[in-house]
């Protein structure tokens, strides 16, 4: 059985997009490089990407594009190259390596996830991650707190569940911690 693990970049006060659904402010800030090799190393980790249909559009619209390789080119590599799923019922994949999962989203993770192959991760895509989480099938959270209080917006969960740290890491120059969380069963 695969794993699921949700990659969220966060706010300080728990939002993954502020109240216009934008989350530029995850991205902005000044240049980290401790941080950007760890996401390089990240993104070379092997998982399986699983993608609701906005967050496909972003990621397809920028990772393939001579731009991604020349600005990070260990991510783009790892992006490009990765087995992708796209949860969407108005969408066709376009990128490459990316197979539609047709039906209810609750549906096709479970049988997805019942199946052998690599573990799942969900970037972004807050909503299906919070689903999916109401749902149980999430195993893991790993959540990048981005340095910024937006005062609303949208969270990635949906219901209380209890969490156990496994991991935490601090980057000073951004001011970025990623908190590893496993879902205890």
């Amino acid at each position: 059985m695969r794993s699921l693990r949700v990659f969220e970049s966060v706010s300080v006060d728990g939002y993954f997009v502020d109240e216009g659904g934008d989350m530029g402010w995850a991205h902005a800030g000044a240049p980290d490089p401790e941080f950007d090799a760890w996401v390089a190393k990240n993104a070379g980790s092997g998982g399986a990407l699983l993608f609701g249909r906005k967050t496909y559009q972003e990621m397809a619209g920028f990772w393939p594009t001579p731009m991604a390789a020349a600005q990070m080119p260990e991510v783009a590599r790892g992006m490009n190259g990765a087995k992708k799923y796209l949860v969407s019922r108005t969408l066709a994949p376009t990128w490459s390596n990316t197979e539609l999962l047709p039906g209810p989203l609750v549906e096709v993770v479970r049988a997805l996830k019942a199946e052998a192959g690599p573990p799942l991760v969900i970037l972004g895509s807050g909503s299906v991650a919070a689903q999916l989480g109401d749902a149980g099938l999430v195993d893991e959270y790993q959540l990048v707190i981005v340095p910024v209080v937006l005062g609303a917006g949208r969270t990635v969960f949906g219901r209380r569940q209890p969490l156990q740290l496994t991991e935490h890491r601090v980057f000073r120059e951004s001011g970025k911690v990623v908190l590893t969380y496993v879902v205890p069963r």
